[in-house]
């Protein structure tokens, strides 16, 4: 019997388009699009360009795909099924490797990389990122390192110092990174995570795998986060770890996550002081 309802289920899918299936569901429940708007805070064209099936309109691959689930859940249908349904509709229509030409949301020219090839260098790139941040972190929190490296440049012959102007100190190092550079979170380990703007407006909402990045939009007004595991996540501007969100097993919301933002909480010594949390 379980075979036959799984049976009629699998021909219902192939007759009819995914917008088509979860439209006359949300008609079946006496919901109208704006109902499903607010139910699920996705914005009213994006869930007209998914019924109507005009995936140019969508703002990438992933965001239609988590979209769409969202919706399936929401009129009762299951939203793995829809998920995979139209993952194939968007391979069939060519939009397999497709993504919006929106600053910070994909890397130049994504066609280009292999997805497998893609999954890894981003692994690669967090496992780096969390090396230098757990260095940066060992430094900073054994202060006789640091004064045992200023007491053996005092010793150093002086032919090797280098003069400095009046009144300025020579430093060696990158410069800081810019308050309108690129903000990057990577997961050090499964987090869910919710990115929005000023307007509330989602961003970004999944559960992110050990490894996978999320670049921030740099044109998004004010983005902030919500997340249950701050302490997951190692972020970077233009490539420089700054200090966690927060600490470990502690939600934090409206927390802003664009570079202004952060490097104005790096002011303070304690990295949630300014965490707002649930």
């Amino acid at each position: 019997m379980a075979e036959e309802t799984n049976d009629e289920e699998n021909a219902e899918l192939h007759l009819h388009s995914t917008g088509e299936l979860l439209r006359r569901a949300r008609e079946q429940k006496n919901l109208s699009l704006d109902d499903i708007a607010k139910k699920t805070r996705i914005p009213l064209r994006h869930l007209e360009s998914i019924e109507s099936g005009d995936f140019e309109a969508l703002p990438g691959r992933t965001y239609a795909i988590g979209f769409a689930k969202s919706y399936a859940r929401t009129v009762g249908l299951v939203d793995a099924t829809i998920g995979s349904q139209l993952r194939a509709e968007m391979d069939e229509q060519g939009h397999g490797a497709y993504q919006p030409e929106v600053s910070g949301y994909a890397p130049a020219n994504p066609s280009s990389i292999p997805p497998r090839y893609l999954a890894w260098t981003a692994a690669g790139i967090g496992a780096l990122v969390l090396i230098g941040y757990l260095v940066w972190r060992t430094l900073i929190l054994n202060p006789g390192d640091l004064e045992q490296v200023a007491e053996s440049d005092t010793t150093a012959p002086a032919e090797n110092t280098l003069p400095a102007a009046s009144g300025q100190t020579v430093t060696d190092g990158n410069p800081g990174p810019s308050s309108q550079g690129t903000v990057v979170l990577t997961a050090t380990e499964p987090v869910w995570m919710k990115i929005y703007d000023a307007e509330g407006e989602r961003l970004f909402e999944d559960e992110m795998e050990a490894g996978e990045t999320f670049t921030v939009p740099t044109d998004a007004d004010d983005p902030q986060i919500l997340t249950g595991r701050p302490a997951a996540l190692t972020v970077t501007i233009d490539g420089q770890v700054v200090p966690q969100l927060g600490s470990a097993e502690r939600t934090i919301k409206d927390v802003g996550v664009s570079a202004a933002a952060l490097l104005a909480r790096e002011t303070t010594s304690d990295p949630d002081a300014d965490a707002p949390s649930e």
